[in-house]
């Protein structure tokens, strides 16, 4: 919520999987999504605790895809959504 009223910045929906995560992020025109993950990951590892940065808890980079009409975020989302499925995590994306 802060993101998106201090930043124009919003999060829909997500997949968190046990070695990565799925999500979809809107930002305003002259949003820059690298800065955003990068303080997304020192945000989420304060949170954990993570005190020993000898300790990597976070890959270098992340793959983006930008989504460029409603059929093309269908599409991502039915992938993203049956990602646990595929992963033999879930029986159902539903669960």
């Amino acid at each position: 919520m802060r993101a998106y009223t201090e930043h124009n910045i919003a999060v829909g929906r997500y997949v968190i999987m046990p070695d990565h995560v799925h999500f979809f992020v809107c930002g305003p025109d002259d949003f820059n999504l690298g800065r955003w993950i990068g303080c997304l990951k020192q945000a989420l590892a304060k949170r954990m605790g993570q005190r020993n940065r000898a300790v990597a808890i976070w890959q270098r980079g992340f793959f983006d895809h930008l989504l460029r009409n409603d059929e093309s975020y269908g599409q991502k989302w039915n992938y993203v959504r049956e990602n646990p499925v595929r992963a033999g995590l879930k029986t159902r994306a539903e669960e």
